[in-house]
């Protein structure tokens, strides 16, 4: 494998909310030295973005207040910890929080926000192997990835984690809340007009719903090697 370290190829994680992608992801640019994005942390700035310029209107978005700001963004990930910097401001913790979530499907759901994103994604690969996450990576970004992962677990399974990943940062919140948050998100995001959740057709399916992380990564790096063996 070390003599693949040297080549450029790109590897999309994708899936549903809340089943690890990122994690996975990480662990994966890790091992393989390649360079980790979060495209769901991008998506979340955004939704940060129109939370703090107004341009949220009851439950949607107000795209002539949104486009202008999108236009003149500037997303950087620090190095030391992928921290996500918003115009220079590490705004990591904020965009975790509940109410950017609620809102990331509404504003990743506009042509404008994604061709903005996917362009910036599509830059960073350009001189590095990379690793990227998101829910359509491999379908829209990355449509001719060496590999492609799609990653799935049960919504009890996934509200589960996503409860005790909040409790952890102190955000606690009721699970049925978290829950239905990720009913909602399935829901937006497989049935979004611009680039829907969908599993590529080359895509390698990936269910962790009784796997540990462990034995995840084990299972992905089984997956990434035949497949980088192959294509390069």
């Amino acid at each position: 494998m070390n003599s693949l370290m040297s080549k450029k190829y790109q590897v999309a994680v994708d899936g549903f909310s809340s089943c690890g992608k990122s994690t996975l992801a990480k662990q994966i640019a890790q091992l393989l030295g390649a360079v980790y994005i979060d495209s769901g942390a991008m998506y979340r700035a955004i939704a940060l973005i129109a939370l703090r310029n107004n341009c949220v209107e009851k439950d949607s978005v107000n795209k002539d207040c949104l486009k202008p700001l999108v236009e003149n963004v500037k997303i950087e990930f620090q190095p030391s910890d992928n921290h996500l910097i918003l115009n220079g401001e590490d705004v990591e913790l904020e965009i975790r929080g509940k109410e950017v979530a609620s809102h990331v499907s509404e504003v990743a759901k506009h042509g404008f926000v994604r061709e903005k994103m996917v362009k910036m994604q599509q830059d960073y690969s350009l001189t590095n192997s990379v690793v990227m996450d998101g829910s359509d990576i491999g379908t829209h970004v990355f449509p001719n990835a060496e590999v492609k992962l799609f990653l799935t677990a049960d919504p009890e399974v996934r509200a589960q984690r996503r409860f005790y990943e909040l409790k952890e940062k102190g955000m606690e919140q009721p699970f049925e809340e978290v829950l239905e948050n990720i009913k909602q998100r399935d829901e937006a995001d497989q049935n979004r007009e611009i680039a829907p959740l969908r599993k590529a057709d080359d895509a390698t399916i990936i269910d962790n719903s009784v796997m540990s992380r462990e034995q995840q990564l084990e299972h992905a790096l089984q997956i990434i090697y035949v497949k980088l063996g192959e294509a390069l």
